[in-house]
């Protein structure tokens, strides 16, 4: 079934601290229209600055993901865009009046909470995957870098993790599709190796970390009682009482799961790859990533879909068909010069894909600019039609004892001319489960794989014949 976008019902309003700046920040997540995306405002500078969530503008990937647009800048981005991505909103406009998101505890799941506590809407605008038609392999070999992308049918990810540690070790970690997300992926928080913490608490990073807010792993066992207090003192934590009993997890802070890290790495590749800004069909494969490598693949995931758009939609029409002239004729009662499908490719559950062959033996182009032959656009619609009929009657017995009347026509665009010697190929799927002889379709035309025509229809198929 085609899917409709969706934003969330009402705003939501949350507060914390920046990991690395340590400034208290509000943030509140708003409704936005169709096709917005993601987008974050800066409500604390002039002008108000909106930064869309867009790969291109990623300044940095230093402890996260940064976004800048003329001037304005957004810290930290990941967590709080995969908790979008995984609650499945399309559209949200993201209000902050500071420059970094909170952390809040160190996870996803607090964005979450607040995202599914306002609820989600559906929006009257279809939702538009991108659904990779090849493998797309990419490395950063002086990084042991490695991502691979491969054609699925649903947004599935496996991670692996290495940082040649004995408390961490090689970790593992899936997501079958998007709906595991909010159950088992979100709620893993962000780590950081005892090791790392002096460097980064001298480069003004950090300042806003806490036990709270991340889990801090030991992988040596000769840490001083004075080397704890020295680090404490750099994290403005005097007081902080720290213990270590042995390799592990930093005042044995009790982990979710086992592969804990390896499940926040991938909510880390789910947040960054949402600034593609199109939901994904693909399973992704990685390993050792981290934000520099998730971005630099999301731009090559963004190229991809640019090169697709390009070269179009394939369709095979060397194969057999499902339907041919012979089996059309018995399910519609249309006859020449007004039967306008030619033969059927492919039906599904939830949708069809149908064939018309345009030639300059039309009647229409008797009358229909002479000289310069075009294709009528109602008449691209009465096509397209007739394949939403021939998939309405074949969810019946008996077709040809049942008629399809057509009750409304939206959202129609006409983007190419179609001409004597084009192939149309219809492509049609539900808008909405089938009630009471209502059959809501929306579709595209495409030739050469390139949309010539798009349209919503609602059909109502309604049994007039006796046998």
């Amino acid at each position: 079934m085609t899917e409709k976008q969706c934003t969330i019902k009402a705003p939501v309003q949350l507060k914390g601290v920046g990991l690395h700046t340590g400034e208290l920040v509000n943030i509140e997540i708003c409704p936005a229209p169709a096709d917005h995306g993601y987008k974050f405002q800066r409500v604390d500078l002039p002008e108000q600055p909106i930064i869309k969530a867009d790969v291109d503008l990623v300044v940095s990937t230093e402890r996260g993901t940064t976004l800048e647009s003329k001037g304005a800048r957004v810290y930290t981005t990941e967590h709080v865009l995969a908790a979008l991505y995984g609650c499945q909103v399309d559209n949200a406009l993201i209000k902050i009046d500071g420059a970094e998101i909170p952390i809040m505890d160190g996870s996803a799941k607090p964005y979450v909470d607040a995202i599914l506590s306002a609820g989600i809407e559906e929006q009257d605008a279809v939702r538009e995957y991108f659904e990779l038609n090849e493998n797309i392999p990419w490395e950063d070999t002086e990084k042991g870098i490695e991502f691979l992308a491969i054609p699925d049918i649903n947004y599935r990810l496996t991670v692996m993790v290495d940082y040649q540690s004995p408390v961490l070790g090689t970790q593992h970690a899936s997501m079958y599709h998007i709906g595991e997300f909010n159950k088992e992926i979100a709620s893993c928080r962000t780590f950081v190796f005892l090791r790392e913490l002096e460097y980064l608490a001298t480069n003004n990073l950090i300042k806003g970390g806490d036990l709270d807010n991340a889990i801090v792993l030991v992988d040596r066992i000769d840490v001083s009682k004075d080397e704890l207090t020295k680090l404490a003192k750099l994290l403005g934590k005097e007081n902080l009482e720290i213990s270590i009993d042995s390799i592990g997890v930093l005042n044995s802070t009790k982990l979710q799961y086992e592969n804990e890290p390896a499940r926040h790495k991938l909510l880390d590749i789910v947040g960054d790859l949402a600034l593609i800004g199109k939901p994904l069909k693909a399973h992704i494969l990685a390993a050792r990533p981290g934000h520099s490598g998730n971005v630099r693949f999301a731009k090559v995931l963004k190229d991809q879909i640019k090169k697709q758009q390009n070269e179009g939609k394939f369709f095979d029409l060397t194969k057999d068909p499902v339907y041919n002239i012979n089996d059309i004729e018995k399910m519609l009662p249309h006859r020449y010069p007004f039967l306008m499908v030619d033969k059927i490719m492919d039906i599904q559950e939830e949708s069809i894909i149908g064939v018309k062959n345009i030639t300059m033996n039309e009647p229409i182009f008797t009358g229909h600019f002479p000289g310069n032959p075009v294709f009528p656009g109602v008449l691209q619609i009465e096509a397209m039609a007739q394949v939403g009929g021939i998939f309405a009657l074949s969810k019946v017995e008996d077709p040809h004892l049942y008629s399809t009347y057509f009750m409304k026509i939206d959202k129609v665009k006409f983007k190419q001319k179609v001409l004597p010697g084009d192939t149309v190929v219809f492509e049609l799927k539900l808008l909405s489960p089938i009630r009471r002889g209502l059959v809501e379709m929306g579709g595209q035309a495409y030739v050469n794989g390139k949309v010539v025509m798009e349209a919503e229809m609602l059909a109502q198929v309604i049994k007039d014949k006796e046998a």
